[in-house]
């Protein structure tokens, strides 16, 4: 897939990356009643700006490093697509599991919906056994 320069929702989109890379004064760009569909997550589900704000937090507090690569993104009227890479190392208990020292590196893809200007809903597609394992807590 080749990227896409996204024009209609960069600024939300921009500003919700720059987000979960730690710059929390860019969480008005979700809406109040945001819904982030999350393999990681307890119960796989986050509901509501604080309680978003809070997961990557405590998610950020576990990879310091956490960062994001967006690889290719499209976009409609409501809606982006992106195929992103996620990377970080892991300093801090997260979902209870201690620290491991150990990087990771998984990629997936992202479904959002944008109104309003901000950002409604996020369904992430990926395989959080794949983060377990080369974090250590899966027998290879």
């Amino acid at each position: 897939m080749e990227a896409t320069t996204l024009t209609r929702h960069e600024q939300p989109m921009s500003d919700y990356l720059a987000l979960w890379h730690g710059e929390y004064s860019k969480i008005d760009s979700v809406s109040d009643a945001f819904v982030a569909y999350e393999p990681s997550a307890p119960g796989g589900e986050v509901h509501g700006r604080d309680a978003f704000e809070a997961y990557v937090r405590e998610l950020r507090t576990a990879f310091p490093d956490f960062t994001i690569t967006v690889e290719a993104a499209l976009e409609d009227a409501e809606m982006v697509m992106t195929e992103w890479t996620g990377r970080g190392t892991h300093e801090g208990e997260f979902n209870g599991l201690p620290p491991t020292g150990r990087t990771f590196e998984h990629r997936g893809m992202s479904k959002f919906v944008i109104a309003d200007g901000k950002v409604q809903e996020e369904r992430m597609y990926y395989d959080p056994r794949e983060i377990a394992e080369q974090l250590g807590f899966l027998e290879e």
